[in-house]
């Protein structure tokens, strides 16, 4: 499994991450290790590019421009 996708199960789980992605992105997205095309990806909130890059492509939900992955 990705970065991106332990990274975006994370949220999905636990609300605690996002609060401190949407004061710093940039710390956040440092401790898990993302290549530059998924950090892009993720401080562009390009949901197509994310979809790309992880394969989740239905498994998404947008919620106040936090992109959270779920588990089916």
């Amino acid at each position: 499994m990705s970065n991106l996708v332990k990274w975006m199960k994370a949220l999905g789980t636990d609300a605690a991450p996002a609060e401190p992605f949407t004061a710093n992105p940039q710390a956040v997205i440092k401790r898990f290790r993302l290549s530059d095309v998924e950090r892009k990806a993720l401080l562009d909130r390009d949901l197509k590019a994310i979809r790309q890059l992880t394969g989740l492509s239905g498994a998404f939900r947008v919620t106040h421009s936090t992109i959270k992955a779920y588990a089916d």
